[in-house]
């Protein structure tokens, strides 16, 4: 039962979704419920604003019944609710508003920024050929390392490191990984599947030159220093379109948006209540608004070398 109520509801709102473009009702009506025509026009123009998943699941003349049957179910609940006064409920008006709300910021945001905002072809090429080194796949790393026992070392290490001390030094004296302690916590270069999982994802994620934050395996605590990257074959032009078009679209799109939104910022008096939202992050406005009750009776990889 409750499936059915889900899915009734899933098309239902897809409906509902749908209602928010008007077209010409021209067209016999197919049904009719209560004073309301279900018209042709009325099925063509919510089954095509359906996801197109959906709209398979409604191809040929049976599934076009199947549709009409699910319009029927939403008008007929839509009437009861009606009926019941529903559309009067406080809690109805408030996402009613919620909801034009956020269809204006939708609206406002594909024309202010979506429209503003186009990414080129030329844009993408122009992204590959200056970064070609980053489409390629990373073969080898060359990397140093400090292990210690405990996280608390380790971050005492790190900050060292901050500070300018020397990595290798600082392995030769506290790296419990005596083999590569020796040689200043240098690894040498390793190829995927040599070091355990987690001191590899860490070292790839590594620019040459970077320290990482401690990492934690199954030996202890590491400090990474990548040294070097061996990067293989960049990958061609047409297998990383797409991506370079989403992420140049996606960093356009929040700059603008940054800006835009620094524009209203400069347009609109917006005032912050330091004080109510500093108790409210303390929790002491909730407390203001609960009377205390009465009290109730008590009733196996290899080890980075």
């Amino acid at each position: 039962m409750r499936k059915i109520v889900i899915i009734i509801l899933t098309f239902s709102f897809f409906a509902f979704a749908a209602c928010a473009k008007k077209e010409d009702q021209k067209g016999p009506y197919l049904a009719e419920v209560g004073n309301v025509k279900i018209t042709q026009a009325d099925l063509k123009r919510e089954l095509k604003n359906l996801p197109e998943f959906a709209q398979k699941l409604f191809e040929g003349s049976s599934g076009k019944e199947r549709f009409l049957d699910e319009l029927v179910k939403k008008e007929l609940l839509y009437q009861e609710a009606v009926k019941k006064g529903l559309d009067k409920d406080p809690e109805f008006r408030s996402k009613v508003e919620d909801f034009k709300k956020i269809t204006l910021i939708g609206q406002l945001l594909e024309k202010e920024i979506e429209l503003k905002t186009q990414v080129t072809d030329q844009d993408v090429k122009d992204y590959y050929e200056k970064n070609k080194e980053d489409f390629a796949d990373i073969t080898q790393i060359r990397a140093s390392h400090i292990l210690v026992r405990t996280e608390g070392e380790a971050k005492k290490i790190l900050e060292r490191l901050k500070k300018g001390e020397d990595f290798a030094k600082i392995a030769r004296d506290n790296s419990i990984d005596t083999g590569s302690a020796k040689n200043g916590g240098e690894l040498g270069f390793f190829s995927s599947g040599q070091m355990v999982p987690e001191f590899e994802r860490a070292a790839a994620r590594l620019k040459v030159g970077e320290l990482s934050e401690p990492v934690k395996t199954q030996f202890g605590y590491h400090i990474i220093k990548v040294t070097d990257k061996k990067a293989g074959k960049p990958l061609e032009f047409k297998e990383v379109q797409n991506l370079i078009f989403q992420r140049l679209t996606a960093e356009k799109q929040k700059a603008f948006f940054d800006s835009y939104i620094e524009g209203l910022k400069k347009s609109y008096k917006v005032e912050i209540n330091r004080d109510a939202l500093s108790k409210l992050s303390s929790g002491e406005e909730e407390k203001e608004g609960i009377q205390e009750e009465p009290k109730k009776s008590e009733e196996s990889k290899e080890i980075p070398r």
